[in-house]
């Protein structure tokens, strides 16, 4: 499998791409490619052209959750598409792979909006859709791990604003939050858009659906934005459990939360640029 970072926060040192608060990667694994996640404009497009990633030829489209700065790029996503089929230039049919609350509005205080700028049925007149609360395996090895259990007390408890449902306003807890994971002969790798279920909840949850314990490696959004003493220390206990030798924490990880996880593994710099392989 190799994953090249479309978007992040940061970008790489001396690599001319375009940063912003989201996320967007790139994935190619078994003859198959697939995005998981948008960002929250076209940066990820623009980004991937000066990578030479043909976004036209997607097999599927993976939304991590419905927030702003990992769904609102699918329009320009949803543009591309549109302009390939007036021009007459190649690409495919991809289909959107998501919780099927990814659609739902989300509110934030006075913010307005801050979910899905489409609805499914808006998003279906363009791509096909396939919403699933249970896991669904894009290949042989990579699965959409679909609805995440929540056993941990110390994570995945936080209300986002509210969202609506079945025509009432309630908090949200972001139980469309999901991630995928790559089953590698050396062990698991996990992909994370920004980790609202808890990190240690979608790891746990990985294990049991890939039915191997071995962990190599967690990129994406942590969600550890200034945690509390609590959660950061039994997030650090957890994954020093795991013995992994390596983390890509980036995104929705502030510095002190990286700083505190190095006692757990050795963490390593993400970027837009950034190209990661494994067997």
């Amino acid at each position: 499998m190799k994953v090249s970072v479309l978007l992040d926060n940061n970008t790489l040192i001396d690599r001319y791409f375009f940063g912003e608060p989201g996320v967007s990667f790139y994935i190619e694994d078994n003859g198959k490619k697939i995005l998981f996640d948008t960002g929250y404009s076209d940066a990820f497009v623009r980004n991937a052209e000066k990578m030479c990633i043909d976004l036209r030829q997607l097999d599927h489209i993976v939304l991590s959750h419905g927030h702003v700065d990992h769904s609102w790029g699918l329009t320009y996503l949803a543009r591309m598409y549109m302009e390939a089929k007036i021009e007459d230039v190649p690409h495919t049919q991809p289909s959107i792979i998501a919780h099927p609350a990814v659609w739902e509005s989300k509110k934030f205080g006075d913010m307005g909006e801050i979910g899905s700028l489409f609805s499914e049925q808006k998003i279906q007149m363009h791509f096909a859709t396939h919403t699933s609360i249970e896991p669904v395996w894009l290949t042989e090895n990579l699965v959409f791990l679909g609805e995440i259990p929540r056993h941990f007390e110390f994570e995945g408890k936080e209300v986002i604003g509210t969202v609506s449902r079945n025509g009432e306003e309630t908090d949200d807890f972001v139980i469309d939050d999901t991630a995928l994971a790559y089953r590698s002969p050396n062990g698991l790798v996990i992909i994370v858009g920004c980790a609202h279920s808890g990190i240690c909840n979608i790891v746990e949850y990985a294990k049991q659906v890939c039915g191997d314990e071995r962990i190599i490696d967690i990129i994406g959004g942590f969600h550890l934005q200034h945690p509390s003493k609590e959660q950061m220390e039994q997030t650090v206990e957890y994954m020093k459990g795991l013995r992994l030798p390596v983390m890509h924490p980036c995104h929705c990880t502030d510095f002190s939360s990286k700083v505190a996880l190095t006692r757990a593994a050795s963490i390593q710099e993400v970027g837009v640029g950034l190209r990661l392989q494994y067997e």
